[in-house]
């Protein structure tokens, strides 16, 4: 079963010759290509703005709507929670659904391999995608939904729309967790290994350094970062902490999840991604990440490769980071999309269509 979608890259390139013409030739190859788009080789469509505007004119304002409605009761959580939703989306199988999907008897979906298991808002596109079948049965993807969702999150405490979402995503009908453990960076990466991860995706560095920012949101239990508070060997030896963290934030979460072997096994405390800013979309994440302040692994290998490190520094700035952000997002939201005849459209984003 295809995977991913077929993008119309076909480049036919002719040499006129005295006997054909470029002009005669340009109409040969224009023709060929209406020839294979008939047959159903490229029968796949990019990504769009307003994909749904003659289909379902009030696709985006009703996701809009439930989500704002949403984040309103919950302003603290319920961003991250759905823009993380999204990136972990589209790091698995790309961008279609396929961490909405609930396991099946024989089968194991995404949502329940272990870097999935803290994952929230489903009951957000749940009650999205209902509206939706009701306005506009069939139509819009639940793909989409959590795309525009997850930017209808964040710009809420804005006011305004932080990027843009082109739409046309299909759903995917495949969801495997050993997919998920493989393809999700981890928060103990370091810089290699995320960069190879991103890559993969056909993420570079930046891109790599720009999205790690989402964590300016949100919160992580201890035992996504306890190995941070015993594994130092330098100034911070005494207290067993990485070296890398700064000593003062290494007692502060040794306070809150409690010492290196219980923190190890605490996933019920939560602490904040982003001390100083939790719940505020913002370049703060950066300037914590000079301080030695990031609270994951993933997050100080950044200060470990010069490539990396090069940008933190300007990212600081918070009109540069929402400008660059969008554009990340935007590319991250292309990764590995369905369109045209594959996936499907589904009526429930927890199952699959039969």
């Amino acid at each position: 079963m295809a995977r991913r979608s077929c993008c119309c890259c076909i480049s036919i390139k002719l040499r006129p010759t005295p006997s054909a013409p470029a002009v005669v030739l340009a109409m040969a190859a224009a023709a060929l290509l209406l020839l294979l788009a008939g047959a159903g080789v490229c029968d796949a469509a990019p990504l769009k703005a307003h994909f749904y505007r003659h289909s379902c004119p009030a696709a985006e304002a009703v996701v809009r709507d439930i989500v704002l409605a949403r984040v309103a009761a919950d302003p603290a959580a319920l961003p991250a929670k759905l823009l993380r939703l999204f990136f972990h989306d589209c790091f698995v199988r790309g961008c279609d659904a396929s961490v909405l999907l609930d396991s099946t008897e024989g089968n194991a979906a995404e949502k329940d391999a272990a870097p999935n298991a803290s994952l929230g808002g489903y009951d957000v596109i749940d009650t999205a995608k209902a509206v939706l079948e009701a306005v506009c049965p069939g139509v819009v993807s639940c793909a989409d939904v959590v795309a525009l969702a997850a930017r209808d999150a964040v710009s809420a405490q804005f006011g305004r729309d932080l990027w843009d979402v082109q739409l046309g995503r299909r759903d995917g009908v495949v969801s495997r967790a050993a997919e998920a453990r493989a393809d999700l960076p981890s928060p103990a990466s370091n810089f290699t290994a995320l960069e190879a991860n991103f890559g993969a995706k056909g993420l570079d560095v930046k891109d790599l350094v720009i999205l790690s920012g989402a964590h300016t949101i949100g919160v992580a239990h201890c035992n996504t970062f306890a190995a941070r508070l015993s594994s130092g060997t330098g100034p911070n030896a005494a207290a067993g902490a990485d070296p890398t963290l700064n000593a003062a934030y290494a007692a502060q979460l040794r306070a809150r999840c409690g010492p290196a072997p219980a923190a190890a096994n605490n996933n019920a405390t939560a602490v904040a991604m982003d001390p100083g800013s939790p719940a505020r979309f913002d370049a703060h994440y950066y300037v914590n990440l000079k301080l030695g302040r990031g609270l994951f692994t993933s997050d100080a290998a950044l200060l470990t490769d010069p490539r990396a490190a090069g940008m933190i520094h300007r990212l600081t700035k918070q009109g540069y980071f929402l400008e660059e952000f969008r554009n990340a997002v935007r590319k991250m939201g292309r990764v590995g999309v369905l369109t045209g005849h594959h996936g499907e459209i589904r009526r429930n984003c927890r199952a699959v269509n039969y």
